[in-house]
């Protein structure tokens, strides 16, 4: 095994322990919780700086690393901060370990590099279009959440991994917060690609399957917040158009690489 594969099956294990460990029921966040927090950001983390300490890689594989970094990072950083975020742990952490085996499974897949540096325009586009797809997953886990429970509720049934989640007015809470973040910076990340095109082509817009993604989950993540605000949408309705935002911003980000860099090859 060539020290890519042994690095790459090293920071998938990374996330084993944290999977198990958050899948069995606690009252807290205790030391056992950060012990196995810290090891599932640390491998992915450490994997990522190395492959992009030299060559810009912008393979799919790679782009999950950053995907499943940028997301323990805002994951540890919500649980220390608010004191439901930890909760969203059964639902994240197996979900960041599937798309860590996958990360696994493609990391031959052939990719384009970019020598040295990407420039500071493209450097801040993928910058904000990663940030906004991790907040948007966190969106995504925290209605997936709600849903869980109103269902529940709904079939009078008391799942037992229903009570490792936030409650629902907490995970209303957080969904709300991710994505006002979310949008934010998923326009943020629209802008600075539109001016790197520009820069490159002297156009400013190119209807991709790409950039119609990214506006379709723009609009529907803005038509939600509006309806939050005004009407009183939410519970598994919000939900419903939170999880489609997060399908289509899904197929735009790692799903076109997926099909340019894995079918197509």
């Amino acid at each position: 095994m060539d020290t890519t594969a042994l690095m790459t099956v090293a920071s998938f294990l990374a996330l084993v322990p944290a999977t198990i460990y958050v899948l069995r029921p606690r009252e807290a966040r205790d030391l056992g919780f950060w012990a196995v927090t810290c090891v599932a950001l640390a491998g992915p983390l450490g994997w990522s700086l190395v492959q992009f300490s030299g060559e810009w890689h912008a393979g799919f594989s790679s782009n999950l690393w950053l995907i499943i970094t940028s997301c323990m990072i805002l994951f540890a950083l919500l649980s220390a901060s608010t004191s439901h975020g930890w909760r969203l742990a059964p639902l994240l952490l197996p979900y960041l370990l599937l798309l860590g085996g996958l990360a696994v499974v493609w990391g031959q897949a052939p990719e384009h590099l970019m020598i040295g540096v990407a420039p500071d325009l493209l450097r801040f586009h993928i910058f904000f279009s990663l940030g906004a797809y991790s907040l948007l997953t966190l969106a995504a886990v925290s209605g997936l959440a709600v849903f869980l429970h109103e269902r529940a509720l709904k079939r009078k049934t008391r799942p037992t991994f229903n009570s490792l989640l936030p409650s629902v007015m907490d995970g209303e809470v957080l969904e709300l917060r991710m994505l006002g973040a979310a949008e934010s910076v998923l326009g943020l990340g629209i802008l600075t690609g539109m001016a790197t095109l520009y820069v490159e082509t002297g156009q400013a817009m190119e209807f991709d399957h790409k950039t119609l993604f990214s506006l379709l989950t723009f609009g529907i993540v803005a038509g939600l917040l509006v309806m939050r605000t005004r009407t009183g949408v939410r519970g598994r309705q919000s939900a419903r158009y939170v999880l489609l935002a997060y399908l289509l911003l899904t197929l735009g980000f790692p799903g076109v690489k997926f099909v340019t860099d894995v079918l197509i090859g």
